[in-house]
């Protein structure tokens, strides 16, 4: 039987998404974040090396990466899939197969990193430093994150924020007309970009297709099983 391990608010909402729309047969084995850190417990350890969610277990094989495991369930699945998710791994040499592709490696290749970059230096930010220390070192912090942040962050993410935008509004979905591996891998990095963003009303194509993913009945069961998606600091 499958059995997905997933860490709360983390990237594992991708695949408790995908497994709710092929209909699977599935044991949820959910772990809280630490309360201090927010970093994954060391129980995940036991269940793979790295300790890191998600973590799909299936006859046998241990498989952690939510864009291996995504296509693992695709090929693996896929031909048992509902109708409407027929499409989850469009056809080899099709227009539609290569913008899958495309964005399932650009999530994590380029936006994620983006995103990670932008809530590590929140996260510094938001931590109390001890009074002694708070008139020298507090303006240090805040001016090296607003510099970071003007210089490095922020125009990167201002691009693929437009990037995206621009390209959904020819298309419902990130890889044409239907429902692909791309959406499960794309739907979590849009989804934090869009909490963490200054001005979101800037981006309606964006949040037209936040809310065609959130309507979805499967996406809505994921929810009310694994919890909320991102929560901004």
């Amino acid at each position: 039987m499958l059995t997905l391990h997933h860490l709360e608010t983390s990237r594992s909402q991708r695949v408790l998404w995908l497994l709710e729309e092929l209909n699977l047969p599935y044991a949820l084995e959910t772990y809280p974040r630490d309360a201090k850190t927010r970093l994954a417990p060391p129980a995940l350890k036991r269940i793979h090396p790295l300790g890191l969610s998600p973590i799909l277990c299936d006859r046998g094989l241990v498989i952690a990466e939510s864009g291996a495991i995504i296509e693992y369930l695709a090929e693996r699945y896929g031909a048992w899939a509902p109708p409407d998710m027929a499409h989850l791994d469009p056809k080899r040499g099709s227009p539609e197969h290569l913008q899958c592709r495309y964005w399932m490696h650009f999530a994590e290749g380029s936006l994620m990193n983006w995103l990670l970059l932008q809530l590590v230096f929140d996260s510094i930010a938001a931590k109390p430093l001890p009074l002694l220390l708070r008139p020298i070192v507090g303006p240090v912090l805040r001016g090296l994150r607003q510099q970071v942040h003007k210089q490095l962050i922020a125009p990167h993410m201002e691009a693929a924020m437009a990037y995206m935008n621009n390209h959904l509004a020819h298309q419902p979905w990130f890889a044409g007309e239907h429902l692909t591996m791309a959406d499960f891998q794309m739907g979590f990095a849009v989804e934090a970009a869009l909490t963490r963003c200054a001005n979101p009303a800037d981006w309606p194509h964006l949040h037209a297709y936040r809310q065609r993913m959130q309507a979805r009945d499967a996406y809505q069961r994921a929810i009310a099983k694994g919890g909320p998606v991102v929560v901004k600091l």
